[in-house]
This record gives C-alpha cells, sequence and structure tokens, in this order.
C-alpha cells in the first residue's frame, strides 16, 4: 500500500490533466463556407455554413476577431448577433470572385458570387466573448 505522500505526485498530474481538458472543451475547431450571390445588382442568396470539425485541423491561428457572446456556446447565435462584423473579416481574409457579363438584345445581365472556400477556423469560447482565428 503507498502512503499518502508517495500519491502527491499522482494525484497533481491527474488535477492537471483535468485542469487542461476543461480548457481543452471551451475551445474547438470549426469548418466554415460562405457564399454570396448577386444577380444584376440585388441580393439573390447568401449562405453560412459552420459545422464542428470532425478531425484536427492543421495550421497556426492567425487574422484574430472578438465576438461578444452574451455568455453562449453556440458558434452559429453568435455569428448571427455579430453578422455585419463577422462578414467583414471574412471578406478580409479573401474571397474568390466569379463574374458574368451577357448581352443579349442590347439587355445586360450580370451574376457575381463571391465564395470563402471551406476554411477552418480556431474559436475559443468564454464568459463575454468568442476568439475566432483562422488557421493557416
Amino acid at each position: 500500500m503507498r502512503s499518502r505522500d508517495g500519491n502527491h505526485t499522482f494525484s497533481l498530474s491527474i488535477c492537471t490533466i483535468i485542469f487542461f481538458h476543461s480548457l481543452a472543451l471551451h475551445a474547438g475547431e470549426y469548418l466554415i463556407s460562405y457564399r454570396y450571390l448577386v444577380k444584376d445588382t440585388i441580393v439573390y442568396n447568401e449562405t453560412l455554413d459552420i459545422s464542428k470539425a470532425m478531425h484536427k485541423c492543421k495550421g497556426t491561428p492567425s487574422n484574430t476577431l472578438l465576438l461578444e457572446s452574451h455568455n453562449s456556446k453556440n458558434l452559429k447565435k453568435i455569428i448571427a448577433l455579430n453578422n455585419e462584423k463577422f462578414i467583414d473579416y471574412i471578406y478580409k481574409l479573401g474571397l474568390n470572385v466569379e463574374h458574368k457579363e451577357c448581352t443579349t438584345n442590347l439587355q445586360n445581365t450580370s451574376t457575381t458570387i463571391l465564395i470563402l472556400k471551406t476554411t477552418c477556423f480556431k474559436v475559443d469560447f468564454n464568459d463575454n466573448f468568442a476568439k475566432i482565428s483562422v488557421l493557416k
């Protein structure tokens, strides 16, 4: 049987594992994609897809954005509350632009599509803010 002094390092290592594991539960990696379609200067469709990453993403966090979370851990709700700020953030990350113009019988039509390909983001939640960083 071990003495109590012999279990001290074992107990300490278990406590540190539990502590760091609890910190990791508040951080997560999410896959986000965005598509914005404009036809003849009218917004036709806007799609923002968010899903939790099933595998660990590779890369280092950069270009951090802080959004008010109002004690929520739901990323979709947080982005919905801070929609304009998040859309400006992904515009700065860089979007693919597809533009088509066609003139038929002197009528000009145009279609512009802005696309953020599926990108991995690291999200850290705390009480008041969500810290979102793109992984590059």
